[in-house]
């Protein structure tokens, strides 16, 4: 049985706890979290396991094979960089770190560790993701002519994961946070890509993220890529990944549902290949093994961040 820590309790870490929990080769060993009574009431839910508000007194007290790090990004470095040194895999939240310097020092430790070095991408394992990339690949929309990302959200941060860092400029916003999935689906099936112009705007608060974003990029043939994204505007949150080709239009909407139409079609609603879900706790379960697995890791964490990193400075 593979025996997991996790670090970070919040909205995004309590997500694959149940994931690991029900997987039949692994289990959560001991859980983290600067908050007390958080920690305490989840090690409770999960049968009285270690609990602990020292990521370094449980990587000391308790034998793991996989730490899972699901704190904000401001900490990813110092807490991924205690994991690795103790030699143990490790997956770990997007954006890898909170700066380019801080991810590439973590890809330099990751590979000299020799240890397995997942990110939580979950665009790699949906259907409808997994659908448009193969789709992609087999022409649906000819030759491709334009790659657009919409993040449009009425409210940012928005009503469930209301709390101060991901409302910041230093390490949050939906560039951050939502775009960064994108940045990394772009990069596996389009290729490099590169910023050619950033136009950011923000609220008054000094402090606070993004409010509006307009960016062009360019993939290595040339082709533009345009990111555009809004908040604290009417209406409902929209978030549009779209590939515009020759032959037809392709999209992912709101993370999981496809969209398409060939060139003189009405765009309609297309039916996921569900035979293409996969599963990212499977996956490092298998690369735990030394199979072979579909795992996103440092490297790519890293080349994602350095797009990311130049569009949040515009």
């Amino acid at each position: 049985m593979i025996k997991v820590g996790v670090i970070g309790l919040g909205a995004i870490g309590q997500r694959l706890i149940q994931g690991f929990e029900n997987h039949p080769e692994t289990v959560i060993a001991a859980v983290c979290d600067t908050l007390e009574e958080r920690t305490k009431e989840v090690a409770a839910q999960l049968g009285g396991i270690p609990a602990f508000c020292d990521h370094k007194e449980m990587l000391e007290k308790v034998e793991l094979d996989l730490v899972y790090v699901a704190v904000p990004p401001k900490f990813h470095h110092a807490v991924a960089s205690d994991v690795l040194k103790k030699g143990i895999h490790i997956l770990c939240e997007k954006p890898l770190a909170n700066s380019l310097e801080e991810a590439k020092s973590l890809l330099n430790q990751a590979q000299a560790a020799g240890v397995v070095h997942g990110m939580n991408f979950p665009l790699n394992y949906s259907p409808a993701a997994r659908t448009f990339e193969k789709m992609i690949k087999t022409d649906y929309v000819g030759k491709l002519r334009r790659v657009h990302l919409k993040m449009h959200f009425p409210e940012w941060p928005r009503p469930w994961q209301q709390n101060a860092w991901v409302a910041s400029k230093e390490q949050g916003g939906y560039v951050l946070e939502v775009g960064i999935h994108y940045i990394q689906q772009i990069q596996k099936i389009f290729g490099e890509v590169k910023v050619k112009d950033v136009q950011l705007q923000f609220p008054k608060d000094p402090q606070a993220c993004e409010n509006a974003i307009l960016a062009t990029l360019e993939l290595s043939d040339g082709t533009p890529v345009l990111i555009d994204g809004m908040s604290q505007i009417a209406g409902k949150e929209e978030i549009a990944f779209t590939a515009y080709g020759t032959e037809g239009t392709l999209s992912v909407l709101n993370w999981g549902q496809l969209e398409g139409g060939k060139i003189g079609e009405d765009i309609v609603p297309l039916d996921a290949d569900n035979s293409l879900t996969d599963s990212l706790i499977d996956n490092l379960v298998k690369g735990l093994k030394g199979e072979e697995a579909a795992i996103i890791d440092f490297s790519a964490g890293y080349e994602a961040q350095v797009v990311l990193e130049e569009l949040r400075k515009g």
